[in-house]
Order: C-alpha cells, then structure tokens, then sequence
C-alpha cells in the first residue's frame, strides 16, 4: 500500500530540496553546492552539503544523505506518505494512492487536524479578547507571561460552556460527519442524551503540536481554586497518541540538534519556564511517563538527555525507564532546590536554571550516590547492604561496559575492596528483577488494559536495551511471586478461551517456567479436568486461579486477544535479539548471524509500528522458527 510511483517520481522532480532544506538549515552557496551546519548531528564547522541539480544532501560528518523525501521524514520523523504528501502539497500535485482505502483515511486526518486548528485559534482568541477570560490573563500574569509567550505558544482559554467550541465549529447533534469529526479529534464527546458536548471546560490551555507543527491535542490546566483535576489532557485518537508526543519538540528541535541535548521536563510551563530563561531546548512529556517511544524520538535529536524532575521523581522509578537506554544515549539528572521545579526557578532565580542543567550529573551516578548518602556505611553490615541497594538501582543498565565501572565505584565507597567484590556485585545486578510495572497486564478486577506496550511489558526486555538475556530457567522455586503481564493474558485465555489461542503459539515463548509448563501441560494433555487432578500442585494452582479470575474484556474483545498474542511473540524475538547480540560479543560474527539479527529486528519493529496485527505477529514467529 501507499502512493503510485509515478506520483513519488513527480514530486521529487518538482521539489526544490535547497528551499525546503533552508527552512531547517542556514545554508550557504559555495560553488555549485550548499553547505550548512548538519542538522542530524551537532558540529561547528560545515559538513552538511546540498546538490540542487541532482535533489540530494550528504554529510561528511555523520554520512547522513537523501533526497528532499528522506530529509524531511527525518528531520519531522514523518513517515513516508506523510513526507511525500507535505510535498506534494507545495508543488500543488495531487497524489494518486495503491489502496483504495488509503487516500480517504489520510483525507480523514486531514479534517481531523483542520479541526484542531480551528480550535486552537478559537481557543487562543478567546484568552486573548473574552471577558470570561479574564482570571486566567490574570493567572498567566501572574505566573510571569506576557502577551508574547502567550502568542508563542499559542495558548488558549476554554470557557466555562457545556459547547460553545461545538456551536463554534458549527456542530450539532444532527450534523452527523461534523460531530464525528469533532469527537474524532478529541474536541468533544456525546453524552448520554446524545448531544454534543466540548473536551475542555474552565481551563487554560496549552496546545499540543506534533515536530512538524501541526497540532494534535490539548493539555487543560484548571485554574486555582477551580473544580476538577489539576491538568486534563486530550485523549489518544488517530493523530493524537501521548506515549508518543512530546510538548515543545516544534519549538526546541534545532536548538536540540545545535546543542546536540534536550531537556525532559514534567510539564508545559516547565518548556516555557526554560525558554524564558534563555534555553530552547526542553521538552515534556503529556501527563504520562516516559515511553521508550518518546527516547527514541529523542535519541535522533540529541545524544545526551538532561532530566528535570524534582530530586524525588528523577530519583524514583518515574525515570527507571532512561538507565535502561544508559550506553546508547548519555543521561544527566538536573539537581534542584527541594520544593521547587524548573517552572519556578524561572522566574525566580533564571541564573540558578541555567546552573543547575549545566550542572546535570549522570543519572546512574545520581541514583547510586543518592543511595549511598542515606546508608549507614561505619558497620560491616551496613556497607554491605548499601552496596547491595546501590547496584540494584543501577541493575537496569544492561551493557556491561557502562555498568561495571560504576559496580566499581560503589565498591569503593562501601569499601568493598576484596578481590572478588566487582564479580559479587556483577551477579546482584544481573539477578536483580525490579518490581512489575503497570504494563500490559490484567488490573486487579482482570480487565485487560488496552493495546499493551512492550516496552511496559515484565516478561521480556525492552527494546533499546543491551544484554541481561536469560536462557529459560529449569524449574520455578515458587519462591517469587508470578509476573501479571502478557504471558498470563495468554495463559488465561489458553485456560478459559481455548478456542482464540492461535495455533502457532508454543511453550517456548513463554519466559516465566512455571507459565511455560502449564501451556506445555494443556497442550499435551486433553482435557483442563484431568489436569487439575493429575498435574503437579504449582501447576493446578494456577489453572485455578486463573479460571476464578474474570476477564470480561479480553474474553469479549478479539481485538485484544490477538494483540496479546502479537505482544508475547514481540517479547521473545527481544529476547532473541539479546541473545543474538552476547553472541557476537563473545564470539565471531558470521553472516548468517548477521541476517538473522537484522531480519528479526526488522520484522520485530514491522509488528510495533503496525500496532500488533496478526499477520504482522505470525510473520515474526514463522521467521523466529524453532531458536525462540
């Protein structure tokens, strides 16, 4: 699927590459060519060179290189169709699609992003003119904005109507492709009555925009004193998906690529707050956690990451998920004054801002060292304990080139200096299993969270990181208690749903022991009776416990029946990339290992990116055969 090649070829030949390159680059003319400071990497002298006549770039320094297409898929991280499109539309071309279904659901983004705009500049106008918008004027006032950071970032002000966006944009309950629009773009719902209802009620608004600038959500602040939740943010839609998004990268991508670092902060006046004080180079993530997604949008802006959190987030599992990616990406933790956050600082003390980000420490480093500064190091018993407690927290780094030298550290500090002290601590780190997140897994009444994220997911690594592969392990201790994620979604419908359990699904990719044998058990076996009574006691308790545990949704929804599938055959092919990788660090690296690794990453992140289709999933475990 996607756009006829004859229309690709039309649009390369009428695209200007040096007038779209110079929207992102200052490019100067030096003979026949164009040069500029690479965009994709961060240099002082220029390397980045663009040929007119042929429509190409290269650089000498990173060797990126393309045409106008690739320039712009990587330089906004759109996809293909997205990027041919954008330049299609400057040339006036219209474009021609392979699937019929294809053009009409690019059409339909297309509304839904005219929607949105809309909506912005209604909201904006309405916080700049309204009387209604009065207290919040007076807010931002407060909180140090002027009118220029207000139309910089385009903020906007929803008024205290049930759908006075709605009546705006035309709307009504009988207007059927409008209100579906509408709602489609997180803009509205429809109640119980069937009318048509705004998203946004009583709040400031920051509107949310995607790299290329278009925007795709909102995040609503209430005011204080105001009723409901602190901060409300759109909801995931077709081109709004928060794991994905992050505040402020419009604004702050080339500062980032320039300075080759970017901020990660917590909120949107966090991004302000940092502008104002002179640094364009900060992000935040829309009300949730940070997502491997989100890093490794991050990781083609910049080499390094500056946290700013508060200590007590940064210093918390909030953040686990950056030590994983220690070793690909360089991660600083910027320290604050307890009880205050960047957004403050600020306005209060700007200089202090700019100090503490210059000041950023490693974020191993901080999370070890903060460990160590609470223990009790004048005993034995207490330096052995933070030494233990130190490691842990910097377990989640998988290479061990990038650990090791800071097991070293923390062995000195806990003067553990006997000979065997780096190897004990190599094994804590590599036994240490942090405690299951929220991820895809069934929630305490069993429902089945919606599309489930690998990189949340407890069975298996996560992608970006480095090692830490097990081979299954024997037998189960019963010791510990059983992970509730993907693999238990599997295993519950195997015991209650046996009929949705795709065929191809087999014991191996199960990575729990006991899970794996109990889908072994039911798949020798014939019958689930006989085996509650002859089966081994850990295997009938959790048959049963499984059978008394409801999961209405995922017994209902085939759709996440098969992404629970798609997610479980995911998590093995990570394992065996992982797998794949120690093998060619400890031994020769032939050609046929090669392809391996290659094709199962590329089939691995073919099954990501199409959001867990089946095909997708059953191509992935025909191409993992029998070395899963």
């Amino acid at each position: 699927m996607g756009i006829h090649d004859e229309d690709v070829a039309r649009v390369r030949e009428a695209t200007d590459i040096v007038a779209v390159i110079s929207e992102y680059v200052q490019l100067k003319r030096v003979g026949r060519r164009w040069q500029g400071l690479c965009p994709f990497h961060a240099e002082k002298t220029p390397s980045f060179s663009v040929n007119a006549e042929m429509g190409v770039y290269h650089c000498f320094g990173c060797k990126a290189s393309g045409d106008a297409i690739t320039f712009l898929r990587e330089v906004e991280h759109a996809d293909f169709p997205e990027a041919v499109e954008r330049l299609a539309g400057r040339s006036g071309i219209t474009l021609r699609y392979t699937a019929p279904g294809e053009g009409a659901d690019r059409q339909k983004r297309g509304k839904l992003t005219e929607a949105l705009e809309q909506a912005v500049e209604w909201y904006h106008q309405r916080l700049l003119t309204a009387p209604d918008a009065g207290p919040a004027r007076g807010y931002l006032r407060q909180r140090g904005y002027d009118g220029d950071v207000v139309r910089q970032y385009k903020l906007g002000w929803a008024p205290d109507d049930w759908d006075a966006l709605a009546k705006e944009l035309g709307v009504g309950a009988d207007s059927s492709m409008a209100a579906q629009v509408f709602c489609d773009a997180g803009l509205g719902f429809r109640n119980k009555g069937g009318r048509i209802q705004d998203s946004f009620r009583a709040r400031l608004l920051f509107p949310i925009f995607d790299p290329s600038g278009k925007p795709v959500g909102f995040g609503g602040r209430v005011l204080p004193g105001g009723e409901g939740p602190k901060y409300k943010n759109s909801v995931d839609n077709a081109v709004y998906r928060k794991s994905r998004v992050l505040y402020g990268l419009n604004w702050a991508k080339k500062d980032i690529v320039n300075a080759g670092e970017v901020i990660v902060c917590e909120g949107y006046t966090d991004v302000i707050g940092f502008a104002q004080a002179g640094i364009s180079r900060a992000v935040a993530t829309c009300g949730t956690a940070a997502t491997d997604e989100h890093i490794q949008m991050l990781q083609k802006y910049a080499s390094r990451i500056v946290l700013a959190f508060d200590p007590d987030t940064a210093g918390g599992n909030a953040a686990e998920r950056f030590l994983q990616w220690e070793g690909d990406i360089n991660v600083k933790v910027a320290i604050f004054p307890e009880g205050s956050d960047p957004g403050e600082l600020a306005k209060s003390d700007p200089e202090g801002l700019v100090a503490a980000v210059d000041a950023a420490v490693a974020f191993p480093r901080f999370r070890f060292e903060r460990v160590l500064s609470q223990a009790d190091l004048t005993t034995i018993t207490g330096r052995f304990n933070a030494a233990r407690e130190a490691t842990e927290v910097v377990a989640s780094i998988k290479n061990p080139l990038v650990r090791d030298p800071y097991l070293l550290e923390i062995a000195t500090q806990c003067r553990q200096d006997d000979s065997d002290a780096l190897e004990r601590l190599r094994r804590i780190a590599q036994d240490y299993r942090p405690p299951t997140p929220r991820a895809a897994r069934s929630s305490a009444s069993g429902q089945l969270e919606d599309a489930p994220h690998p990189a949340d997911a407890t069975s298996g690594p996560a992608k970006g990181e480095h090692g830490g592969y097990q081979e299954h392990d024997d037998a189960y201790s019963g010791d510990e208690p059983l992970p509730d994620n993907v693999e238990r979604q599997v295993l519950w419908l195997a015991v209650n749903e046996p009929g949705v359990v795709w065929s191809e699904v087999v014991p191996e990719l199960f990575h729990h022991p006991l899970y794996r044998d109990a889908f072994k058990a039911m798949l020798e076996d014939s019958t689930l009776e006989v085996l509650l009574v002859e089966a081994e006691p850990s295997l009938v308790s959790l048959m049963q416990e499984l059978l008394v545990v409801e999961n209405e949704g995922l017994r209902t929804s085939e759709h996440k029946q098969d992404v629970a599938m798609a997610v479980l055959i995911y998590e093995s092919a990570q394992r065996e990339l992982i797998h794949l990788e120690r093998k060619a660090l400890t031994g020769s690296v032939d050609d046929d290992l090669l392809r391996r690794v290659t094709s199962v990453k590329t089939a691995a992140d073919q099954l990501r990116e199409s959001e867990w289709e089946a095909d997708q999933a059953r191509a992935l475990l025909e191409l993992l055969g029998p070395e899963i």
